[in-house]
């Protein structure tokens, strides 16, 4: 026993050291670093014996280090240049061979973290190394490497190409909602609609399971939602819920992405933006940093209330010089927002802009010129600056967003004078132009014209070209149109002059001829272009009722309100068109509380046009709770929309008081009304002025008939008269108060209460007539608007017999003398009465 004591004495001894060479010592170092410098400091020392894992790892913590900082005390720069970070890239080129596929896409995604340029070798070698090995990727591993080729702006190559067509073969595969989520923003650019599709429904059964806190998930569906201009709204809603739930952890970037997004989906959620206007506010102190208080600054600011606006405007003008250039132009944007009136803070944020001009791109540059004139920054000296980048970056753009964009903001300089090769340039890229970018190319050429000195003369040969060219692809394109889908994304935006007079009509009918792929995913954007361009095509109208009503129950609730709403603006009504109304109001009915408190005052104002007033709608509404949310969601609502808003409440109110009084909703906009009547600033127009003159000559007086005059609820008649039972003029006793200047100003003589109204004799009738110029009709028609027929049900029951004046009988070859107007007066007044 004694002699074999040291023979196990040396196999333990042997045992010991083969332990210790086993361990990896230099991982072990790696592993035991805290800083970037260490990491560095192990590789200067064992670069000859690093493996391929030494190098991943080492690149990896890197990585890791710089993503734990807080962004403003990031080192990457530091890094970058570090001589043993160069020994670490040009290792890992030599052994990328020997790199497994998960090493491969985790050294590329954490160089291109650490700002390794994306035409730097290693990249270059990592990408065509993944590139071969992408049939094999899993599917988490393909994920990560979709987003190495998105920033390295691959998201149109072949490479990204091939990533979609893996995707869509192996979606059915994919249980992770962080993969699938990150895949789709990598192909939104490239999915097809049916793939589209597929990914949507996978998100929404993914999002059902997913980890609530994990809010990047939802966000980067509804990023999807965005880049491929497709709202699913039910997923959007899920989403949106899932959102809600993490706002009191997010930051002001997190907060500043979200309601982005929502904005460029046209999603207003009530809830959404009162929790994120109150997380912002919890944020403000904190925000000290040019970084934090830009993104707090840009989203808070237009949603706070004019105190905290006050605030923020006081802190950005301590933080200024602190602002770097890209900072300071969304400081400039937010001011534009939200309307600043502050000259010290628009002149010190002028002058940061002013001072990084040569480090903006060209879309930036326009950006800036357009924000400082809203601003009305006055600097001659900074715009002839501006104006000369732009006309360089003009000359050597190809991209036609790019030259729209500079050519919109040109025009709105000052008396611009363009060469021949600025015209040349704009005319390049017409043809591959959307029909909102040639519309925007038309009016600024139209400005151009009119600046140019020889306009009044005659039109110059070179704008006249131009022109020629932008009716010509503007034909084409629509000629070429394929898919409604397509189209109504490029007619969304589409106003203005030249569209009125050279593409709508064309518009509409190449809507109708596409009218057999209406479905119900694209009858409210189909809807609502027809309400905006104000035209009435029943054929249209008529396919959108048909397919809605087949698929009322797969039409989302909130889907009703744009769907309605052309009917009920254009006033168009057929039986079809009232079994819609009535499948709406019951689809929707259920579901009245899930409403954002801003959306169901819209639609019920649309109902009540159409003359319905669904009991449970206005009973939702008209209540106090209701109430109050709505003017909590008010406050965070651009100034515009608010104003919208609160005025179609108010027509709401008076339309139910008039037309529902068992419904026994008090009329509480009497202040509201007398508020904006002081404000008003009515104007009489010459027509009107003449009508007035002869209803004097007409009924025996002028003061038999009363202009513009306030009734009840707050309406204003053109012109009022009275006539008792034998169908005779009666005069007023009192003067008007409302008197017109020579300016055709309409002015109150007192500013107490509404006009006192004359009793009228037994036996009278009050007359109201009322002009209808253009405005009150549909565009291709003589079919009165909804809110004009509204207008007229309210009156007559005011008591009124309503007489409607159109401009084009007014206006006619008929009625071209004074004798003829008369008459026609005479014979409306007097012969036409019940």
């Amino acid at each position: 026993m004694l002699r074999l004591a040291p023979l196990r004495f040396c196999l333990s001894r042997r045992l010991l050291h083969t332990s210790l060479a086993a361990r990896d010592q230099v991982m072990d170092q790696l592993q035991a670093c805290v800083a970037d410098d260490q990491i560095l400091e192990v590789v200067g020392r064992h670069k000859a014996k690093l493996s391929v894992g030494h190098v991943g790892s080492a690149v990896s913590l890197l990585w890791q280090f710089q993503k734990e900082k807080p962004e403003l005390l990031r080192t990457i720069n530091m890094v970058r240049h570090h001589p043993q970070f160069l020994t670490l890239r040009v290792l890992a080129e030599n052994k990328i061979s020997q790199m497994d596929d998960v090493t491969v896409v985790d050294m590329l995604y954490n160089a291109l973290r650490l700002h390794v340029e994306p035409h730097d070798s290693l990249i270059q070698q990592l990408v065509t190394e993944a590139w071969k090995r992408l049939d094999r990727f899993q599917m988490p591993t393909l994920s990560k490497f979709s987003i190495c080729l998105n920033d390295q702006y691959l998201h149109h190559s072949t490479l990204m190409g091939e990533i979609t067509e893996i995707l869509s073969q192996k979606l059915h595969l994919i249980n992770d909602a962080r993969v699938l989520t990150t895949l789709m923003i990598s192909v939104s650019s490239l999915s097809s609609p049916r793939l589209r599709d597929a990914l949507i429904k996978r998100a929404d059964d993914l999002m059902d399971s997913t980890d609530p806190t994990k809010y990047n998930n939802p966000r980067r569906v509804v990023q999807f939602m965005r880049n491929s201009k497709h709202t699913h709204r039910l997923l959007l809603e899920k989403c949106n819920g899932l959102l809600l739930l993490n706002v009191p952890q997010m930051n002001a970037e997190d907060i500043a992405i979200i309601t982005g997004l929502y904005q460029s989906l046209q999603f207003n959620n009530c809830d959404f933006r009162l929790a994120s206007r109150q997380r912002l506010l919890e944020l403000v102190d904190s925000s000290t940093d040019p970084v934090a208080f830009t993104r707090l600054f840009a989203t808070l600011g237009p949603m706070a209330s004019l105190d905290v606006r006050e605030r923020l405007e006081g802190m950005a003008l301590l933080l200024a010089d602190e602002l770097n250039g890209q900072q300071a132009l969304a400081v400039a944007e937010t001011l534009e927002e939200i309307h600043c009136r502050n000259p010290q803070l628009i002149n010190k944020i002028a002058s940061i802009l002013h001072k990084n001009l040569d480090h903006y791109r060209p879309v930036e540059i326009a950006r800036v010129t357009q924000t400082l004139m809203v601003l009305h920054y006055q600097s001659p000296d900074l715009y002839n600056r501006l104006k000369t980048i732009m006309l360089r970056y003009l000359q050597s753009s190809v991209f036609p967003h790019e030259v729209t964009m500079l050519t919109r903001v040109l025009s709105m300089l000052p008396s611009p004078r363009l060469d021949e090769t600025v015209l040349a340039r704009v005319e390049a890229v017409l043809p591959q132009c959307s029909l909102n970018n040639l519309n925007t190319h038309a009016l600024a050429t139209a400005k151009w014209l009119r600046h140019d000195p020889t306009y009044l003369h005659s039109t110059p040969s070179r704008y006249v070209r131009l022109l020629q060219s932008l009716i010509r692809c503007g034909h084409e394109r629509l000629g070429h149109a394929d898919r409604l889908e397509l189209l109504l994304e490029e007619l969304r935006y589409l106003s203005g002059e030249w569209f009125e007079e050279v593409l709508l009509e064309e518009s509409v009918a190449t809507c109708r001829r596409l009218a057999g792929q209406v479905t119900t995913a694209n009858v409210p954007d189909l809807a609502i272009f027809l309400t905006r361009i104000n035209y009435l095509s029943p054929p249209l109208l008529d396919r959108i009722a048909e397919v809605a009503l087949e698929g009322i129950q797969g039409v989302h609730f909130s889907a009703a309100y744009p769907t309605l709403l052309p009917f009920a603006t254009l006033n168009y009504n057929t039986p079809l068109v009232d079994e819609l109304f009535n499948a709406c109001i019951q689809r929707l009915t259920p579901h009245i509380s899930s409403f954002d408190p801003h959306l169901l005052v819209l639609l019920a104002y649309a109902l009540a046009l159409a003359d319905y007033f669904p009991e449970e709608v206005i009973r939702e509404i008209f209540n106090v709770d209701f109430l109050a949310k709505l003017d909590s969601q008010l406050e965070t609502l651009p100034d515009a929309l608010n104003l919208r808003i609160r005025l179609r409440l108010m027509e709401l109110n008076r339309a139910v008081c008039l037309e529902c009084p068992e419904y026994q909703v008090p009329w509480f906009h009497e202040r509201y009304c007398k508020h904006q009547q002081k404000r008003g600033n009515t104007s009489v127009t010459p027509v009107q002025q003449q009508i007035h003159k002869m209803l004097g000559e007409v009924l025996g007086g002028i003061n038999c008939a009363r202009v513009a005059v306030l009734t009840p609820y707050f309406y204003t008649v053109n012109f009022e008269c009275v006539l008792d039972r034998k169908g005779q003029p009666v005069p007023y006793t009192t003067p008007s108060r409302l008197q017109i200047s020579e300016e055709g100003k309409v002015q109150w003589a007192s500013s107490d209460t509404e006009q006192e109204r004359m009793e009228l004799p037994p036996g009278a009738q009050r007359i109201a007539l009322d002009f209808l110029d253009p405005r009150s009709f549909c565009k291709n028609s003589r079919h009165v608007k909804g809110e004009i027929h509204l207008r007229k049900r309210h009156l007559e029951i005011l008591g009124y017999h309503v007489i409607q004046i159109p401009h084009y009988e007014w206006n006619s070859m008929e009625l071209s003398t004074q004798d003829a107007w008369q008459q026609y007066l005479k014979k409306r007044i007097f012969q036409d009465l019940p």
